[in-house]
């Protein structure tokens, strides 16, 4: 198949999970034998006229638009696959794709076409109040990063694109998980529209023994529920340490309230990160906002690794109980202290470990992955003929 991917990229690099999709899936499906043609423009935001040709550009990108039109005609192009539109892209290249006559998908990721900052919250809490209508509360709260210019740009720009219709002319979505698909439905995006189609990891080496720590990789944000597992450290009192990988804005706070046994590491690269996962007990996953679809969790599993997540959002999808993990009561201290105890038993870790591995390479090795590429293409492919 002759394929174009777009995507503007997120300046985070390959710290951004979508930006590592986009690689990840374009090497797959060239490894495959397919015709792939990749665009990810990146914003150079180092100014305020940056800033402004920016949320010009996240309302409708014209040169956005026309070169998408030439690279469908100069390539043959058969399916466009889009990941994030803004500010680079815009919807306006989903109506060009359309009217060149490719087969048009776009990965829902995130929430961004129903919520300004992409992930309903606001104020560190779950924020619905945009869900369903135009998100005109979002602008008035400067959802998107503080910003009353960012915020009423993107919110225009959803606007403008729904009254004009443009969504209708993406083919189908194809949602990172289950619980991703039913908000976009909740949204208003019909069900018929949308694919549930995970996403994949590489193969990486698989943990050898019960492992010797505990893991937790994230950004020290509220909503990543950190303060939780602090607590159940306290409560826990056992052996076994747990590594807290990751920064951000809650990190000197939660260094401060600490209990001993807690070790934080910070920024580390993606080396080391890969060799704490193969020697972890389990990854713990204490976040209290919906989720879509950690990749940290397929590492994991990838590696052979158990997890240990809250019961929320999408969560519960990935991590099945007893199987390859537990799920633990949103913010129960309580809870996330015995499901630790339970895997200082080295049998107990060991068995959910090997459910990890075979989960992974039931649903989200490579082969799963090109396998749902491969038919989500032809499906759509089929529907637009």
């Amino acid at each position: 198949m002759r394929v174009l991917i777009l995507h503007s990229r997120y300046l985070s690099g390959p710290v951004s999970g979508e930006n590592r999709v986009v690689e990840d899936e374009s090497r797959l499906l060239l490894d495959a034998g397919h015709d792939v043609l990749v665009w990810e423009p990146e914003p150079h935001l180092s100014g305020f006229s940056d800033r402004l040709r920016a949320g010009t550009s996240t309302v409708w990108s014209a040169s956005a638009a026309a070169r998408v039109r030439r690279m469908i005609r100069r390539k043959g192009i058969e399916v466009v696959h889009v990941h994030n539109l803004f500010p680079m892209l815009s919807p306006a290249v989903l109506r060009a794709a359309r009217e060149e006559g490719a087969a048009t998908l776009l990965t829902l990721h995130n929430y961004r076409l129903m919520c300004l900052p992409a992930n309903l919250l606001r104020d560190g809490e779950v924020c619905e109040a945009c869900v369903g209508h135009l998100p005109l509360r979002g602008v008035g709260h400067r959802c998107y990063r503080g910003s009353a210019l960012g915020s009423g740009a993107l919110a225009a720009s959803l606007g403008v694109h729904r009254v004009l219709g443009t969504f209708s002319a993406v083919t189908r979505f194809l949602a990172v998980s289950e619980f991703v698909r039913r908000k976009h439905i909740e949204a208003g995006i019909p069900a018929g529209r949308i694919w549930v189609k995970p996403n994949f990891t590489w193969p990486i080496p698989a943990r050898q023994g019960p492992g010797d720590h505990f893991l937790f990789v994230g950004r020290l944000a509220g909503e990543k529920g950190v303060d939780t597992l602090l607590r159940a450290w306290s409560a826990y009192g056992g052996p076994t340490p747990l590594v807290v990988v990751g920064e951000g804005p809650e990190g000197d706070r939660l260094r401060r309230s600490a209990p001993a046994g807690v070790e934080f590491r910070g920024e580390v690269p993606a080396t080391e990160v890969a060799a704490a996962l193969t020697g972890a007990r389990a990854l713990l996953v204490s976040s209290r906002w919906y989720e879509a679809a950690p990749r940290t969790i397929i590492e994991a599993y990838a590696a052979g690794v158990p997890v240990v997540a809250s019961r929320f959002g999408a969560l519960p999808e990935l991590v099945r109980e007893n199987v390859s993990g537990y799920l633990v009561p949103l913010g129960d201290a309580a809870g996330w202290a015995d499901r630790i105890c339970a895997l200082e038993d080295d049998t107990t870790s060991e068995r959910l470990g090997e459910g990890a591995r075979t989960l992974w390479a039931e649903r989200y090795s490579p082969e799963r992955g090109l396998d749902g590429l491969e038919q989500a293409y032809r499906k759509a492919m089929a529907v637009r003929g």
